[in-house]
């Protein structure tokens, strides 16, 4: 043992024996803990099943609000909407989370309306059973899918799964609906992007072609590009369009 060890040795040796016990608190106590086997308690039993279902449902909720909602076409069009300004991480992505969330709650206003008022509220009033309750919740989420479900991205999903071709819009089943939902918004966010793209594509291709005319090639073109960029956007109200077309885009 170096010096510098039996220091220390010493030091907390001298602190045991100077300072007294009481100085430090009451001794601490662990806990005991029994467990005990009786008979079986059907009604604790069912309670316990409710609330590891409750906790399991907390569990899949974001994957639930991603891809059950307008969240996915609008976080998309936002992130896209960002790259062809070329502003790099300005808005940085907790507003752009945040602005698509809001406006997520905001579209889907009417659909959870209708949820509360048809499966929740009978539900808390004990009108009708939890499986009653699920199947209403169902519906009018179903329906806002499918308003916004190609056909032909829900007839793949049909015939991948080897489903029969449901004879009304409401036998089709959630597990079929909510990929062929996903996709159709991809592409809905993908088309919108494009559309977003073209004028500020066009201002690069003038900027890089004015540059590479005046021989400063060295010069990177997003630097003079930029600004314009801003300023178009700004002029035209770039966010009062892009928000409003992407809201009306789900009526």
């Amino acid at each position: 043992m170096n010096r510098i060890g039996i220091l220390i040795v010493v030091a907390i040796s001298f602190l045991m024996v100077v300072i007294p016990t009481g100085a430090f608190g009451q001794p601490f106590s662990i806990p005991t803990v029994s467990l005990s086997i009786g008979g079986a308690d059907h009604s604790k039993a069912s309670t316990t099943v409710q609330l590891i279902i409750l906790l399991t449902i907390l569990t899949v909720a974001p994957a639930i609000l991603l891809l059950m909602t307008s969240f996915t076409r609008i976080v998309v069009v936002l992130s896209l909407l960002r790259h062809a300004l070329s502003t790099q991480s300005m808005p940085p992505n907790q507003v752009i989370i945040g602005l698509a969330l809001f406006l997520t709650f905001f579209i889907m206003t009417p659909t959870w309306q209708k949820i509360n008022a048809e499966a929740l509220q009978p539900y808390y009033e004990d009108r009708i059973s939890g499986e009653e309750a699920l199947a209403a919740a169902s519906k009018p989420i179903k329906s806002f899918m499918l308003r916004q479900t190609r056909e032909k991205d829900l007839a793949l999903f049909i015939k991948i799964a080897g489903e029969k071709r449901p004879e009304k819009p409401e036998d089709v089943s959630l597990k079929t609906l909510i990929p062929a939902f996903v996709i159709s918004e991809l592409k809905t966010a993908f088309q919108i992007g494009f559309i977003i793209y073209l004028p500020f594509f066009v201002i690069d291709m003038v900027v890089s072609s004015v540059l590479l005319s005046m021989g400063m090639m060295m010069l990177p073109p997003i630097m003079i590009s930029l600004p314009f960029k801003l300023l178009l956007f700004v002029l035209v109200d770039g966010w009062h369009l892009v928000v409003g077309s992407v809201v009306q885009s789900f009526k």
